[in-house]
């Protein structure tokens, strides 16, 4: 069942949303080869607890293990999503994608965001920005009285163009009272099929994009997804309200890309 959202809710889920974008600025500041997943997973914790939210992904069921033991999902190179935070350090030349979800008031927040570890490859830096680019396109297409196609289908020809991979078992989702509601949010797609938006439908796009094959496996941890031939993936995330004739973009990456500059100056 989809759930409209009123403008009130609207606000609340956009405040909650608001919290990851400076949760992943925070982070961003300590991002550099020789920090840890776990260290930047502590820190995202206590910064959400202490402007009153819980994690949302902290204790997340997973029908093929135990629950989630982080705060963030942190996915490192070949990673996709769902790589749990650990003690290797991060090396210069890695990509990391830091997943984040929050619960405050009583909706949720969700957005990613892939990280460069000091300088990478050319061509790694050219998936990135098509993935974020391939987001906006897809968000283009969040409107009253568009389909749920028109989005996947915006995400995937964007990426296809530049022969790269877009997932398909992991879609983005309808989000709210719950991190993961109706509808589904596939990242590929045909105009002019699927659900019809509506204004107050929110939902996550989620991009998930790969160098080389489509093709994901599980990890043994149960959670981790990565490429099957091992290339690197990117994953950007935001939430949104469909809107009539835009979306409005409840996350921001105002913040992280705030520090970046900061970083590089």
């Amino acid at each position: 069942m989809i759930f409209l959202k009123t403008d009130d809710e609207i606000e609340l889920l956009r405040q909650s949303n608001l919290l990851v974008g400076r949760t992943l600025a925070e982070l961003a500041k300590l991002i550099k080869p020789g920090v840890t997943t776990k260290q930047l997973d502590k820190v995202a914790e206590e910064f959400i607890r202490d402007h009153g939210a819980t994690p949302t992904f902290k204790g997340f069921p997973n029908p093929y293990g135990g629950p989630f033991p982080g705060s963030i999902c942190t996915s490192v190179n070949e990673q996709v999503v769902h790589g749990i935070p650990n003690d290797t350090p991060l090396k210069e030349g890695d990509i990391i994608s830091i997943d984040c979800g929050t619960y405050m008031d009583g909706y949720c927040g969700d957005s990613a965001y892939t990280f460069c570890v000091g300088e990478v490859k050319p061509e790694i830096a050219a998936l990135l920005q098509t993935t974020k680019e391939a987001l906006y396109k897809g968000i283009e297409n969040a409107v009253h009285g568009k389909r749920l196609g028109d989005i996947g289908y915006a995400v995937q020809q964007h990426c296809e163009a530049k022969s790269y991979g877009v997932v398909r078992e992991f879609v983005g989702h309808g989000i709210g009272k719950e991190m993961h509601e109706d509808p589904p949010v596939p990242n590929y797609g045909k105009r002019g099929t699927g659900i019809l938006l509506k204004k107050g439908m929110c939902i996550a796009i989620e991009p998930m994009i790969t160098l080389g094959s489509r093709k994901i496996v599980m990890e043994n941890d149960r959670w981790t997804i990565r490429t099957a031939d091992r290339k690197c993936a990117a994953h950007f995330e935001h939430t949104v309200a469909v809107g009539l004739g835009k979306a409005d973009i409840l996350s921001s990456f105002e913040y992280i890309e705030d520090i970046l500059r900061n970083k590089e100056d």
